[in-house]
């Protein structure tokens, strides 16, 4: 029988596929575990998780949940009926926001919630303004949509916050979404309610939906204050969706459960995507997330408290290495140190010309895991969270304190 020969164009990868940068952060958190797995005593600055328990309450949900029968088996795509409600309800408690349950569609994490809102709004080449220093997932899911990120940069000589201008320089025809974050991962930075206002009133004007990420609207600091786009302009309500989730709120990045809320057709198109994807997120996790957005914020405060003290020590540390120069993050916990000063110098027996090389020279030389930069879209900076104890953290800064002050 004549062979077949596969036509030269046939990939064993697709392009879409093949074209996804791994996130930056889970490979420097797989690295630094792998080598504290081998024995090291390596500090991980990368993952963006609290390093506190999840709420014993939550946890007591999840165990009653495993022995109820009507959590081993599928439920709505869209979530638990009761857990969409608790959402609504939560957020018109927290932010103002009147939603019914109808627009709200349960996801495994923060990130389905992000992907079904690109996945629902992109067409094949529709342009989303993603404001950089960004999140390393968002311009992947905009292109597994078939959506083209448009990076627009503010750097920290306007507090990592996109202006008017420089949104207004970036749009074309093809321009259909923005993507607005505050509080900001990587960067802390959190938006005054003016320029969030100014903000929302432009894409009101421009005609452009906005996908608002509020996963840290719990972690503010000193005088910043969270507020949510769609309240301050009530006007982009019907081309708004609000991505959120427990995870950093509380403390729940294991249990997998965001959400999505927007316009009920959205939403609707998102459940029917959902339906072929995944289906319902786990029950049991639904059940321990009711318990969580039901109950007080008292755990949040104690946590908020203790990252805040974490803050000021990292900044001030930070700000102490010649060569860093550190703005103070007021949200989520990152800290978001310029190292520019440092690149091209020797350090630890290399030269570093980036920062992701830096990256490389501080987890190989001193064991601690940052990550670079590049994977934010901000070449020259670190991110180094401080979700993690006050005494690891204080020696993981020592030890880059140590590496870098042998710079020359």
């Amino acid at each position: 029988m004549a062979s077949v020969t596969a036509p030269a164009s046939t990939r064993r990868i697709s392009a879409r596929a093949a074209g996804v940068t791994p996130s930056a952060t889970l490979t420097v958190d797989a690295k630094a575990k792998a080598l504290q797995a081998a024995g090291e005593r390596v500090i991980g600055f990368g993952a963006g998780e609290p390093d506190f328990p999840t709420p014993p309450h939550v946890v007591e949900a999840a165990i009653a949940a495993c022995s109820n029968p009507r959590a081993h088996h599928y439920t709505p795509t869209p979530g638990l009926p009761e857990l969409r409600e608790a959402i609504a309800h939560k957020t018109r408690r927290d932010s103002g926001y009147e939603v019914s349950a109808q627009q709200v569609i349960v996801t495994n994490g923060g990130k389905q919630a992000v992907a079904n809102a690109f996945t629902v709004l992109c067409d094949p080449g529709d342009e989303v303004l993603v404001c950089a220093p960004y999140w390393t997932t968002y311009p992947e899911s905009v292109a597994l949509a078939g959506g083209v990120p448009v990076a627009v940069f503010a750097g920290a000589d306007q507090g990592f916050r996109v202006t008017i201008g420089q949104l207004e320089a970036a749009i074309t025809p093809r321009t259909k979404v923005l993507l607005f974050v505050s509080p900001s991962n990587p960067t802390g930075a959190v938006y005054p309610r003016d320029e969030m206002w100014e903000i929302g009133r432009w894409a009101v004007d421009r005609g452009l939906w906005v996908v608002a990420d509020e996963i840290y609207e719990h972690l503010v600091y000193g005088d910043a204050e969270h507020h949510s786009m769609p309240v301050l302009v009530p006007e982009l309500a019907e081309r708004c969706i609000v991505v959120n989730g427990v995870a950093k709120t509380y403390a729940m990045t294991g249990w997998r459960v965001g959400w999505m809320i927007g316009p009920v057709d959205t939403v609707l198109a998102a459940s029917n995507v959902q339906s072929h994807e995944t289906s319902n997120v786990a029950n049991v996790s639904q059940l321990a997330a009711l318990a969580a957005v039901k109950g007080d914020l008292a755990a949040v405060g104690e946590m908020r408290d203790a990252f805040d003290r974490r803050r000021k020590t990292m900044v001030e540390m930070l700000r102490g290495i010649p060569g860093v120069v550190c703005q103070e993050p007021m949200g989520a916990f990152y800290a978001f140190p310029d190292v520019h000063g440092l690149l091209g110098r020797e350090i630890g027996g290399r030269r570093p010309a980036t920062s992701e090389e830096l990256a490389e020279v501080c987890i190989d030389v001193a064991k601690v895991a940052v990550v670079p930069g590049e994977a934010f879209g901000a070449p020259g900076y670190l991110r180094l969270s401080y979700a993690l104890a006050d005494e690891a953290m204080a020696e993981g800064v020592s030890r880059l304190a140590d590496l870098f002050g042998s710079a020359r």
